[in-house]
């Protein structure tokens, strides 16, 4: 018997089948089906790193940086300022290239600034109109001022300096 048939896979399968001729079959079946465990084995061992390759690319990516803290200055004032005579509590901060009006509101204010690494300091300043109880506070690259004022027309001012060696203080 000298016919040919294919093992592992017919015309559709695009993997590499080896043609057994029945004389091969004859002489021992335990050849052929080791040969058809060995190309298996061989299949899976070539579909495995592809599978890493996948799970690999499953994993978030280290390389796009995370934003955090470092890279804003946040401004708070919070506690109790009823309206004086001159009106509402008055609140300033910003750094020393740029200054700006604040609101306070619910007795809280907030506000959050990018970091200018040409500063060379961020402050924010809450005066009283006559009366109240506040504190404030300025967090620059991780570090945080606080300061606080009670009664009449106390200032709560606290600052946050450029290092020279870098850093914020």
């Amino acid at each position: 018997m000298s016919s040919a048939r294919p093992r592992g896979g017919g015309s559709d399968d695009d993997s590499k089948g080896d043609t057994v001729s029945s004389d091969t079959v004859a002489k021992g079946d335990d050849t052929a089906d080791k040969a058809e465990k060995d190309e298996a084995s061989e299949a899976k061992t070539d579909d495995e790193p592809k599978a890493d390759e996948a799970k690999k690319d499953d994993k978030p990516k280290a390389a796009e940086p995370k934003k955090d803290d470092t890279t804003k200055v946040v401004f708070k004032v919070w506690g109790t300022a009823p309206a004086g005579t001159l009106g509402p509590l008055d609140i300033t901060y910003g750094s020393d290239s740029d200054t700006r009006k604040g609101s306070f509101k619910n007795g809280t204010f907030e506000a959050t600034l990018p970091l200018d690494d040409d500063a060379m300091y961020f402050n924010v300043m809450a005066q009283l109109q006559g009366s109240g109880d506040i504190n404030c506070s300025v967090t620059v690259d991780g570090h945080t001022e606080k300061a606080h004022a009670a009664g009449g027309y106390n200032i709560c001012h606290a600052q946050a300096n450029s290092g020279l060696l870098g850093g914020w203080g």
